[in-house]
């Protein structure tokens, strides 16, 4: 639960804690006269009233639960009081204004989390230093590639699991694999909660919280863009500036980005306006397909049980076998994908979307699977993959009916085994051939021959039953 509707202080469950006579005056000035009325809930009326010479009364803050508070102690943080808070933090804009506003707030400890999930190595440089200068204690970073492609990412290429037909779940995917590192890390280290730098507009702060209430439902959870008086990137900068945090954006930043080992996506301003067409020096990742090479290169990618192994006959670890064919395909402007998706809170957004090699283990996969799978399993799989991937989109990665399909998805795939070859040539990934030891094609029934297995005359009893629903209409239509 992200939303703090403490006004005056919050205390936790073990401990009651109160504001002083100056802090009530000062916070009581900035509900009414300097927050917005959205802000907060409306200050619940007592029988004496605010100000009254009365006893004092007994201010209820939310956080999992209402707790009392008394009125002797003194508060800590303008909105209440927090032990410690790991933050799900990138460096960026949003999150380094979040340290201290996080301490001024709550007055709490602020432990930074950043994952590697193959970002660059330019956005991990000087994260710590940046991180401590905003005010946090310390900076944990974790090396996450190898788990994010072969426990996130490679399950839902095995599920097929695209969102609303051209989104391959790059930061979707990335965003439980964070929670889960952050709720091990606030385990660790005693934090009675966690935090994170998404806006009220996204789809992030759901898909973080959703997976914080899956792990562990005792973590209080703060999401300061849903409760400041920031409304945008301009004041964020403004706030940075006035708390000496030092950040790598100006007003003259143009594009928001999520950068990861399997993608690259680029959203706002320009690209606000989905009539625009999107600029040619944006793209980071992918060369321009009209000054890709002239010539096609082919690649072949080796799959067992449904999950890719090798590319060119060379097995690899999921994160060097993505890299690989982020290069390959990178450098012949494949995985351009411009897009306006439904957000989970009911917002369209447009963004576009740079991702070479997950195009192309995605169109080997689909192309496999036209071997080893029969035309009923196939078809309920890919009903299927679009449930994947609306789980996956919304933040339920952990729901066990994520779960559930996962392990269909498995076992359907027990003969998904073989070979793909790929031709890349400006911008197009288009399959020349596939193999697997568990074809279903048969060359010696699918000849036009005759054979033993299949006579041609067999059809004709097959198509008078086959047809015999249209038959037995047309005849009543035409009186027959």
């Amino acid at each position: 639960m992200a939303h703090f509707n403490a006004i005056l202080g919050y205390s936790s469950p073990a401990t009651a804690i109160a504001p002083t006579t100056h802090a009530r005056e000062h916070l009581l000035h900035h509900r009414f006269c300097k927050a917005k009325p959205s802000s907060f809930k409306e200050l619940r009326s007592s029988r004496s009233g605010v100000g009254a010479a009365a006893k004092p009364q007994v201010v209820k803050a939310v956080l999992n639960k209402d707790v009392e508070i008394s009125d002797t102690k003194k508060v800590d943080g303008l909105r209440g009081k927090l032990d410690k808070v790991v933050l799900a933090y990138s460096g960026g804009l949003d999150t380094s204004v979040v340290v201290p506003w996080l301490r001024e707030n709550y007055g709490c400890e602020v432990v930074c989390f950043t994952a590697d999930l193959g970002q660059g190595a330019s956005e991990l440089e000087g994260l710590e230093e940046k991180a401590k200068a905003s005010g946090a204690s310390r900076l944990v970073v974790k090396d996450l590639k190898e788990e994010f492609i072969r426990d996130y990412l490679f399950p839902c290429l095995r599920a097929g699991a695209i969102y609303e037909r051209k989104y391959l779940l790059g930061t979707a995917a990335a965003r439980p694999i964070i929670a889960k590192a952050m709720v091990d890390l606030a385990n660790e280290v005693g934090a009675d909660a966690v935090s994170h730098g998404c806006t009220g507009k996204g789809n992030d702060q759901v898909r973080f919280e959703l997976s914080f209430f899956a792990l562990n439902p005792k973590l209080n959870v703060v999401a300061p863009w849903r409760e400041w008086d920031i409304t945008g990137r301009e004041d964020a900068i403004e706030y940075a500036k006035k708390h000496n945090v030092p950040v790598p954006v100006t007003k003259k930043s143009i594009y928001s980005r999520d950068r990861n080992i399997w993608h690259l996506t680029h959203e706002g301003d320009y690209l606000e306006d989905p009539a625009n067409e999107p600029k040619k020096d944006m793209y980071m990742v992918t060369a321009d397909p009209e000054d890709a090479p002239n010539q096609p290169e082919y690649v072949e990618v080796g799959f067992e049980l449904g999950i890719p192994v090798s590319v060119n006959g060379k097995r690899l670890s999921p994160g060097n076998l993505v890299a690989e064919l982020n290069e390959i395909g990178g450098r012949h402007g494949i995985g351009r994908v411009d897009t306006v998706e439904n957000r989970i809170v009911g917002l369209k957004c447009r963004g576009v979307n740079e991702t070479p090699g997950g195009t192309i283990l995605f169109t080997a996969a689909r192309d496999l699977e036209s071997l080893t799978l029969d035309r009923e399993t196939l078809q309920l799989k890919d009903s299927l993959a679009l449930k994947y991937a609306e789980l996956v989109y919304a933040g339920k990665w952990f729901d066990p009916l994520r779960e559930s399909l996962d392990a269909f998805m498995e076992k359907v795939s027990a003969t998904t085994t073989g070979s793909v070859t790929l031709k890349l040539y400006k911008g197009n990934a288009s399959v020349t051939g596939r193999m697997s030891p568990y074809s279903l094609y048969r060359k010696d029934i699918a000849s036009f021959e005759d054979g033993e297995v299949y006579n041609h005359a067999d059809a004709v009893g097959f198509i008078r039953l086959y047809g015999l629903p249209l038959r037995i209409r047309a005849m009543m239509e035409q009186g027959i």
